[in-house]
């Protein structure tokens, strides 16, 4: 699934391609692919392309927008009347530079310059149509909880304590929690403040929860920056990939390696079911008294 920065750097990069353009005809190749009336949008114009976690909006005139959730293997693939050169985000196939649509497509946007194709191999992504002023309310995005931009150090203090002996990662990783944060993310801005993956959230202090929420932002801000991670499963809108693990990460992906703060050699453990990389030196397995 992709995380947050890579999202972003997909909403950006088809704000360049689409917006502007009407949806003149829609072509659903899958029924649980798309959710809703197809004909509400059809004729109406991409006047924004707004993100919810890791959900993009597009806005539409006529008062409509559609949701669309890229999941595990979502791509969204966009081709200019008369070009082969594709923009493309997503889990990266073939279907890039091959021939569309293919047999991974499963709902087709004619627009008014070219044709913007939502494949997915597994089919755990959606196209959902639902009114722009519903869009809040949608039950999908009501239940996410803010991006860390949007709380401040006591707020995400209180929101750790909600479950207080669950390891840190897991309680960050929720997205009731904290809206954003995927794998990558977690292990960057554990490290940055010095915090233990397995440490239950109710021992975090305050002062800890701070640094932890800074760090969420820094690392997050670099790599939307830098145009998202390096990870085989995402590129940006234009097809090319991000450079934040080279240059920006940290500890993920870099098992083996020294830690550029104590020089302690990085390790991958699992924690919450997940590949977690830390450094056992700066992230000590220690429990303090929380609230200070």
């Amino acid at each position: 699934m992709p995380e947050l920065p890579e999202v972003e750097t997909i909403r950006r990069g088809l704000c360049g391609f689409c917006l502007q353009q009407k949806i003149k005809h829609i072509t659903v190749k899958c029924d649980k692919s798309f959710i809703g009336p197809q004909e509400v949008i059809e004729g109406q114009y991409i006047t924004n392309i707004r993100r919810f976690g890791k959900a993009l909006v597009f806005d539409l005139t006529g008062n409509v927008s559609m949701m669309i959730h890229l999941r595990m293997t979502g791509q969204l693939i966009y081709r200019e009347k008369g070009q082969k050169a594709s923009f493309a985000g997503g889990h990266p196939t073939d279907s890039f530079l091959h021939e569309l649509p293919d047999k991974q497509t499963r709902v087709i946007f004619e627009l008014s310059k070219g044709t913007l194709f939502f494949n997915d191999q597994r089919k755990f992504g959606f196209v959902k149509v639902i009114p722009t002023a519903e869009i809040e309310e949608d039950s999908f995005i009501k239940k996410l909880a803010p991006e860390p931009w949007d709380m401040d150090d006591l707020d995400f203090y209180h929101r750790l304590q909600k479950h207080p002996n669950s390891c840190v990662k897991a309680v960050i990783l929720d997205q009731a929690i904290v809206c954003g944060l995927g794998n990558i993310y977690a292990d960057e801005a554990l490290y940055y403040a010095k915090i233990h993956p397995a440490r239950p959230a109710g021992s975090i202090t305050k002062k800890e929860a701070g640094l932890l929420l800074e760090g969420a932002k820094v690392v997050m801000e670099a790599s939307i920056n830098s145009g998202g991670s390096t990870m085989a499963t995402y590129v940006k809108a234009d097809g090319t990939k991000g450079d934040y693990l080279r240059l920006f990460a940290k500890v993920f992906r870099r098992e083996g390696e020294p830690c550029e703060r104590c020089g302690c050699e990085i390790e991958k453990i699992r924690v919450a079911g997940r590949g977690t990389h830390i450094c056992p030196h700066c992230q000590l397995k220690k429990t303090r008294k929380a609230g200070k």
